[in-house]
């Protein structure tokens, strides 16, 4: 006998055909009727037995939560809601299951109960639908690469650079913490760790993936990150995962097609291929909407946003054009801003952000050419010498998703940036010396993915797109 998914079952056109399937109890009702998900689908298959057929110890151990094994015949159902059942003929139920104690019962949870049950949350339908979205949005980005002549990187997560110059790193150490070796001036004596010297969880790849740029062409890093960054809001974790394609030859305006392309690509994909789950998470937050005081609703339903991005050409405005824009404009004049813009070298905000998309230009943003004193000691300066070419891709809702730059490739430029923020030549040898031997221009962007889940699903708070949360003061699981 064939075993099949939930899914196979309602995508083909079986009947009166002897099926083989495992699955959860979602709900059991007049001892007659199963709902059973395996999560192939948001989709129940219904499964009927004959009760009086069934011992009452069998009977009592079919409840919420339970995993059981069902042989039955697959035909066409009698009653409303499904289109197919199983006319059960056994029924075995695998393991134990405590109905008074498990906490995923068929009604509605908060999304702050079901963190504290992150283990079985995926049981419910929004989190199953996310995390299949997840799945296929990871898949989407390696066929994306593939398809393009791209190389797939592995970037170290033990590393002895800081990519981001902020100090908020993780410390690795083999030393006994309670009796740490100390130097002549009394601070830790490195020397005597397992590498040798100070290393820590990496917050980025991407110098490591410019040095296989600069000999493969093509390269990008898909892997976890961590930040030490006492942050508790909705859009920080601890652990998360980057993107970061890094390409040989290839300047600002190169990456940024690269970028505008590769999103399109992606959200194309789940659109084409993830329909009945986007269409699940659609509704939820319609439903949520109708629940909110109108100037608090959402302008665009989640599919219309994700359109938004597939059907529209990115506007690519410079940041000083932008800056002219937020201070003129209605927001900025009447105060309504939280940050005002009054000078040029403002670091925007995502309020701002959000007005150039959903407002002024009505589409995706780039804004590119930053200011140096802003942006990140790699990119390159530009001839004004007060500007770098960066670039950040800004969507309706969130602002920025996406950040990159044309890296600097001219070996003394780099070195006096690398001096003005006390940044050692000596830490950062091996990648000084690509700018010694075979220089060339280079470009590379960065995409958190959990940002770009959070996008594509509509779930208001990063902890809810990542299977296991790792944020300040937790590290359950």
């Amino acid at each position: 006998m064939q075993q099949f998914t939930v899914l196979e079952l309602l995508s083909k056109d079986i009947s009166l055909t002897e099926v083989e399937i495992r699955g959860w109890v979602r709900t059991f009702r007049a001892n007659r009727f199963i709902a059973l998900n395996d999560g192939s689908t948001l989709k129940n298959i219904q499964c009927v037995v004959d009760f009086e057929s069934l011992d009452e110890d069998v009977l009592k151990r079919i409840t919420t939560g339970a995993a059981i094994h069902v042989t039955g015949n697959l035909v066409e159902s009698q009653g409303k809601g499904q289109s197919l059942e199983i006319q059960v003929k056994t029924l075995e139920i695998l393991g134990d299951s405590d109905p008074e104690t498990y906490p995923i019962q068929p009604k509605k949870h908060s999304f702050e109960f079901l963190r504290e049950n992150a283990h079985l949350r995926t049981r419910t339908n929004t989190f199953s639908a996310v995390m299949r979205l997840r799945s296929a949005l990871s898949y989407a980005i390696h066929r994306y690469f593939n398809e393009n002549g791209f190389y797939y990187m592995h970037a170290p997560i033990i590393t002895g650079s800081d990519a981001e110059g902020a100090g908020e790193m993780f410390k690795v150490t083999s030393l006994d913490v309670n009796n740490l070796p100390k130097n002549g001036g009394n601070k830790v004596d490195y020397s005597k760790d397992f590498f040798g010297k100070e290393t820590n969880l990496t917050v980025s790849g991407q110098l490591e993936a410019e040095t296989y740029a600069m000999s493969l062409g093509k390269v990008y890093t898909f892997g976890p990150t961590f930040r030490a960054e006492n942050s508790n809001t909705s859009r920080h974790l601890a652990e998360f995962w980057m993107i970061e394609p890094e390409v040989a030859f290839m300047d600002l305006a190169g990456n940024m097609d690269l970028a505008e392309d590769f999103l399109k690509y992606v959200i194309k994909y789940v659109l084409e291929n993830n329909k009945e789950d986007l269409d699940f998470l659609d509704k939820r937050l319609q439903d949520e909407d109708k629940r909110k005081p109108q100037a608090e609703r959402n302008d665009m339903t989640l599919l219309e946003k994700l359109k938004f991005v597939t059907d529209n050409h990115f506007k690519r405005v410079s940041y000083t054009e932008a800056v002219d824009i937020l201070r003129n404009s209605k927001p900025n004049k009447k105060k309504k801003f939280k940050y005002l813009i009054d000078d040029w070298g403002s670091d925007l905000q995502s309020e701002h952000e959000r007005f150039l998309v959903e407002k002024h230009f009505k589409c995706p943003v780039i804004l590119f050419d930053y200011p140096a004193d802003i942006k990140a000691f790699y990119m390159r300066l530009n001839d004004d010498g007060k500007t770098v070419r960066a670039m950040d891709i800004l969507f309706p809702g969130i602002g920025e998703i996406v950040g990159g730059a044309q890296r600097e490739e001219r070996l003394d430029i780099l070195k006096e940036k690398m001096a003005a923020i006390n940044i050692p030549e000596e830490e950062l040898w091996w990648y000084l010396d690509l700018r010694k031997y075979g220089t060339a221009v280079h470009s590379g962007f960065g995409l958190g993915f959990e940002r770009l889940v959070m996008f594509v699903t509509g779930m208001n708070n990063i902890r809810d797109v990542i299977p296991y949360p790792r944020t300040p003061q937790n590290a359950e699981f």
